[in-house]
């Protein structure tokens, strides 16, 4: 029994420090702005959550666009552009990208075809379900199917490269499916 209260205690204390890794990252992820202002950097994600991008004239960096150009940045952070969805999403134990995806993928194929000197790294990531080894594998598999998809629409395969985080960084805590759907992605970071 004191077994299963120690286990039980080390569980809830992990949970707790990744609780407050996940604030102290979201608090990261905001400007400092003048009172009165209250937008949030833009985000990553498809284009339901994307912010603008600008305020008040001035470019908000965004994570995964530091190596684009800040003169480019705009094109990445407009909702109504494909370049501004910068994660796809995936089924339960699959990397086979949905059809909803192909106008982003041929969209950033297109801009690391022109732009040869872009870096691209695709994060692949799982929800909790699986073991550690099983989900790292996983999210590996799913960052190269769109290593490859960006490869067969144009891109260089020089420009990309991929990493699993397995279940690691979750995007969303919890144990309800939709969590587990914002979980199961591959993210675009844009590296210098």
């Amino acid at each position: 029994m004191s077994v299963i209260k120690n286990v039980l205690g080390q569980r809830a204390a992990l949970v707790a420090l990744l609780v407050c890794a996940m604030l102290a990252l979201s608090a990261c992820g905001k400007k400092n702005l003048r009172d009165g202002d209250d937008m949030p950097m833009a985000g990553m994600g498809d284009n339901s959550d994307q912010g603008m991008g600008m305020q008040s004239g001035r470019d908000i960096d965004v994570r995964g666009l530091e190596g684009i150009d800040p003169a480019d940045r705009a094109m990445f952070t407009d909702p109504n552009n494909p370049l501004s969805t910068r994660i796809v999403y995936f089924d339960l134990d699959s990397s086979a990208i949905p059809s909803r995806f192909s106008d982003a993928i041929q969209a950033h194929a297109r801009y690391l075809s022109q732009h040869p000197n872009v870096k691209l790294r695709l994060e692949g990531h799982t929800d909790e379900r699986g073991t550690r080894e099983y989900n790292v594998a996983l999210g590996e598999r799913r960052a190269e199917s769109v290593q490859q998809a960006l490869v067969l629409s144009g891109a260089s395969a020089s420009q990309l490269s991929t990493l699993s985080f397995g279940e690691e960084r979750p995007a969303e805590l919890g144990s309800s499916e939709s969590a587990y759907s914002k979980n199961r992605r591959v993210e675009f970071i844009y590296t210098k």
